[in-house]
């Protein structure tokens, strides 16, 4: 029996860890955590915000993927979209999903992130 999502894993590519860290932390507002050291080898980053969990590995022959993303469930999304822009980073609302308050963004490698808030 399935209980919760674990992690979602993103991929990146070779030498973009800087610049990760530079947007899920400062940007996003995550705490880095540690990799253990047999997969620190690998290169990427992982990042935690409470429960969530998203790890970025590293892909040679990386590109971004159109569609596929994970969807970040927030509280006060209004000024979390406000964080985003005034860090550069590009919001973009959509309001095509009933009962909800969503924006689009992308990190610096073009990885797609939902971030949505129950309206009501």
């Amino acid at each position: 029996m399935l209980v919760a999502v674990d992690h979602v894993q993103l991929a990146a590519p070779p030498g973009s860890e800087d610049d990760l860290r530079a947007y899920y932390v400062d940007v996003l507002g995550m705490t880095e955590i540690p990799k253990p050291p047999a997969l620190a080898a690998r290169g990427g980053c992982w990042f935690r915000a409470g429960t969530v969990q998203l790890h970025l590995g590293i892909e040679a022959d990386f590109r971004p993927a159109e569609k596929a993303h994970p969807g970040l469930r927030t509280t006060g999304i209004e000024a979390y979209a406000a964080r985003l822009a005034a860090r550069g980073a590009p919001v973009t609302w959509d309001d095509a999903l009933p009962g909800h308050t969503r924006f689009y963004s992308e990190d610096p490698v073009g990885n797609r992130l939902e971030f949505l808030e129950p309206v009501g």
